[in-house]
């Protein structure tokens, strides 16, 4: 288990993680980095999904070696009354459990939070689903696409008059996962004041409905549904993108006094005094001709010398960064070492995205590969229940792990 490198964070939580793809996976990963002692328990022969996802390096997935770094993998096969058996054995002995069954799943196999907090009553039981626990759609099937179109995120995406849109990554799957990371921290924290265990219920879609910024409100206070709007920003304008000669750059001016600063650097501070710029709501108001504006100003000059100019006069302002460029940058691949090298025996050198964690007085870190399948699952039930090789040699050949 190389507990001698475990991050000192997190160490000594222990977390039994059911959940396959990305939300829970996600979860788990970032318990994992910070130091927690996290176990996969996966279906024998088969395991989480993504192990069978692209990208490919070496035969391998690369999603999977992502969302499960530093953590450990054992099987049990929950269809078999044995499996089941062995799962309430192993419960006590961690602190957390995380599972993204379809709601109802798990209490049908006698496992639900009802169950397990009679045999574990402290308990922390972390569930993720497409749409919830409770509620008419609970029983929907859910992933990352509908979370995003649900939740409202795509309708929000695009360019005007264009088709709704997702977002790149797996933005509800990834909310998601972090909400459950945040909750199931949160019920610990209150375990360690009363004692008592708690079942986190966290949605795709809530998480998406969340993290909709303040476009509910708008909503709300004018009757207006939000349109797509491309980059723009509905709340401040000049909040966009802009294109130079050469690339795409993004200008931020959240109030007045960076306006002011963005004029000075375009030499254009004679439009200071133009009653369709006093304001911010004038200015989204006559946002079209405020960036045909800036744009003219900077179709002669290049992105990165419009952003410096911009930045050393402490306007915010940055070219949008493609991948290939991120992981060379010297602050984000550099110092921030928002990516990083480790070695596996199938895959030779990975190069994977980092933790975002970073302590001053204890750290986080990626310090192991992916698990094989099933590849603890000796280890666990011989340390942590004491069976015997070959009681683990039984429950392979009677395929329970």
């Amino acid at each position: 288990m190389e507990q001698n490198k475990l991050p000192d964070v997190l160490k000594g939580l222990k977390v039994l993680d059911m959940t396959r793809v990305i939300a829970g996976p996600y979860c788990g990963m970032m318990l994992a980095d910070m130091g927690a002692e996290v176990v996969k328990l996966e279906v024998p022969g088969v395991g989480d999904d993504a192990r069978a996802y692209p990208p490919f390096q070496n035969g391998e997935s690369m999603m999977f070696q992502l969302f499960n770094r530093n953590k450990n993998s054992i099987t049990l096969n929950l269809k078999t009354d044995r499996g089941k058996e062995i799962f309430k054995e192993l419960l006590p002995h961690f602190d957390i459990l995380l599972e993204n069954f379809r709601p109802g799943v798990m209490d049908k196999m006698g496992l639900g939070y009802t169950d397990l907090e009679k045999i574990h009553p402290g308990l922390i039981y972390g569930a993720v689903s497409g749409f919830g626990q409770t509620g008419p759609y609970s029983q929907k099937p859910g992933y990352d696409i509908v979370g995003q179109a649900v939740g409202g995120l795509m309708s929000t995406t695009g360019w005007p008059g264009g088709e709704p849109t997702r977002t790149g990554p797996a933005m509800a799957d990834l909310l998601s996962g972090l909400n459950l990371t945040v909750g199931v921290l949160s019920a610990y924290i209150r375990r360690q004041q009363t004692g008592h265990g708690d079942k986190v219920d966290i949605a795709l879609v809530d998480s998406v409905v969340a993290g909709l910024d303040f476009l509910p409100q708008w909503y709300f206070t004018t009757g207006k549904v939000p349109e797509r709007n491309g980059n723009m920003y509905n709340a401040a304008y000049p909040y966009d993108t802009f294109k130079a000669q050469d690339e795409t750059f993004v200008i931020a001016c959240g109030n007045d006094k960076l306006f002011h600063i963005l004029l000075e650097v375009m030499g254009r501070t004679d439009a200071a005094g133009d009653p369709r710029f006093q304001t911010n709501d004038l200015r989204l108001q006559n946002h079209v001709i405020l960036k045909q504006m800036i744009e003219e100003w900077a179709a002669d000059k290049k992105a990165d010398e419009v952003v410096k100019a911009l930045n050393d006069s402490g306007c915010p302002a940055c070219v949008v960064f493609d991948i290939a460029r991120i992981t060379k940058d010297p602050h984000i691949a550099g110092d921030r070492k928002m990516f990083v090298d480790i070695e596996g025996p199938k895959t030779g050198m990975m190069h994977l995205t980092g933790t975002v964690f970073k302590f001053a007085n204890g750290h986080a870190d990626i310090y192991k590969r992916a698990p094989e399948l099933g590849e603890e699952t000796e280890e666990y039930l011989t340390s942590m229940l004491h069976y015997t090789p070959e009681e683990v040699a039984a429950l392979r050949k009677d395929k329970i792990i």
